[in-house]
C-alpha cells in the first residue's frame, strides 16, 4: 500500500505535462490560424480594394517600379525585413506621402491622391536604391480630387512662412551653440544644449516632408542606416545625442556638429523660397503626430537622452500653429471637425502636463508602457482628424 502512491505520481505528472503541452500546442495552432486567416483576409481585401502591394526586403522593395493611374490609390506596404522601415513617395526632395515605423513582419496601408508624373519611392534603409512610381493620366470619366482656390488661405500661408523663418533662425542659433560647446570640449554644456536644439527642430516637423533630404541629414534615427549607430552615414542630431548620452563622449562629434550647423543654415536659406500650401501644412501636421504615434518599442526618437516628451511637446506646438492658422477658414464649413481637432490638442496637452516638472519633462524612459500607449493613441487620434480635415476640405 505504501508503494502505490509513489508508482502513481510519475504517470500522473507525465499525464499533466502532456495535457499542458497539448494545450500550448492548441493555443499556438489557434493563434497561428487566427493570424493566418487575418493575413489571408487582408490579402483578399487588399486585392478587392485594388490596393497596390509593395514588399520591402533588406536591400530593396518589390516591385521596384510601379505604374498607377492618377487619382486615389491604396498602397499596401509589407515589411519582410528584420528592422522597422519607412516607405515614402517623393517628388524630388519633397515627401508627398509616407508611412514610418513599419515593424518587421507588419503591414500598413497608405492612401495617396496623385497627379500624373514621375515620382520616387524609398525602399527601407536610406542607403538602399530608390524605386520609381509612374502616375499616368486618369481614364476618361474618372475624376480626381480638385484643388480649391488658395485665395482664402493666403493670409495663413504668409503667416506660416514668417513663423517658419523665425523657428529656423532659432534652430541655426541652437545648433551653433551646441557645436561650439562640442568643439570647446565641454561635455556637460553640450549635453545641456542638445535638448534646445532638438526642440527647435521639432517645431519644424510639419514641413519635414518638403525638405526630406535635409530632414534625413538632420533628424534620421540610427534604424534607417545599415550599420545603425556604427554606420558612417549616421549623423545629425541623433548621432550627437548618441555620443553625448550613450557614449558619454565628445570623440568624433566635432565634424558631425559642423555638418549639422551647415545643414541648419542650408535649411534657413531654403525656407525663404519654400512654397507651402494649406494641404502640405495639414498633411505635414498629421505626419508629425503619426511619427510619434507609430513608433514601436525601442524605436523612440530620443532613446539616448530620453527627452522624447520635450521633443513631442515642441512638435505639438508646431502642429498647434498650423491648426491655429487653418481653423478660421476651415471652421466656416467644417466647424465640428475643427472643434474636434481642438479637443484632441487639449487632451494631448493635458496628458503631457502630467509629466512636466519645474525643471522640464520627466525622462520618457520613466513612463509605463500604458502611459506611452495612451499618449500614442491620443497622437494617433489627432493625426486621424487632421487627415479627415485634409480630405473634407478637398485639399488632397
Amino acid at each position: 500500500m505504501n508503494g502505490t502512491p509513489s508508482r502513481d505520481i510519475l504517470p500522473r505528472k507525465l499525464l499533466m505535462a502532456g495535457i499542458g503541452a497539448s494545450v500550448v500546442l492548441v493555443l499556438a495552432a489557434g493563434a497561428a490560424f487566427y493570424y493566418a486567416s487575418r493575413y489571408s483576409q487582408a490579402e483578399r481585401k487588399a486585392a478587392s480594394d485594388g490596393a497596390v502591394t509593395v514588399t520591402i526586403a533588406g536591400k530593396s522593395c518589390e516591385p521596384n517600379a510601379l505604374t498607377v493611374p492618377a487619382g486615389k490609390t491604396v498602397f499596401r506596404i509589407v515589411n519582410t525585413s528584420d528592422r522597422a522601415v519607412e516607405w515614402e513617395i517623393l517628388d524630388g526632395v519633397m515627401v508627398l506621402e509616407e508611412r514610418e515605423n513599419i515593424a518587421p513582419g507588419f503591414t500598413q496601408n497608405l492612401t495617396a491622391t496623385l497627379e500624373p508624373g514621375n515620382y520616387q519611392i524609398t525602399c527601407g534603409l536610406l542607403s538602399n536604391p530608390r524605386g520609381t512610381l509612374h502616375v499616368t493620366a486618369a481614364a476618361a470619366g474618372t475624376q480626381t480630387t480638385a484643388q480649391p482656390s488658395m485665395k482664402a488661405f493666403i493670409g495663413a500661408m504668409a503667416e506660416y512662412k514668417v513663423y517658419l523663418a523665425g523657428e529656423t533662425d532659432g534652430f541655426v542659433t541652437a545648433t551653433n551653440d551646441l557645436a561650439a560647446a562640442i568643439k570647446a570640449g565641454d561635455l556637460a554644456k553640450a549635453r545641456a544644449l542638445y535638448e534646445p536644439a532638438r526642440i527647435a527642430y521639432a517645431h519644424l516637423l510639419p514641413i519635414a516632408g518638403q525638405i526630406s533630404d535635409l530632414d534625413s541629414a538632420i533628424d534620421a534615427r540610427a534604424d534607417y542606416f545599415e550599420k545603425k549607430e556604427q554606420d558612417p552615414a549616421f549623423g545629425g542630431l541623433h548621432r550627437i545625442e548618441y555620443g553625448l548620452f550613450a557614449e558619454n563622449s565628445l570623440e568624433g562629434l566635432a565634424p558631425v556638429a559642423d555638418k549639422l550647423t551647415a545643414n541648419a543654415q542650408t535649411l534657413a536659406d531654403r525656407i525663404h523660397d519654400l512654397r507651402i500650401t494649406p494641404a502640405q501644412m495639414i498633411s505635414g501636421a498629421a505626419a508629425a503626430m503619426d511619427r510619434f504615434a507609430s513608433a514601436g518599442a525601442g524605436l523612440d526618437e530620443d532613446r539616448y537622452a530620453h527627452t522624447d516628451l520635450a521633443s513631442f511637446d515642441a512638435s505639438l506646438a508646431g502642429v498647434q500653429k498650423v491648426t491655429d492658422l487653418i481653423a478660421p477658414v476651415a471652421a466656416k464649413t467644417h466647424s465640428a471637425l475643427i472643434e474636434r481637432i481642438g479637443d484632441d490638442l487639449v487632451v494631448l496637452q493635458k496628458t503631457l502636463g502630467k509629466y512636466h516638472r519645474a525643471d522640464g519633462y520627466v525622462p520618457y524612459s520613466t513612463l509605463t508602457e500604458d502611459d506611452k500607449s495612451d499618449l500614442k493613441k491620443q497622437a494617433a487620434a489627432l493625426a486621424a482628424d487632421l487627415g479627415k480635415l485634409l480630405e473634407t476640405l478637398r485639399l488632397s
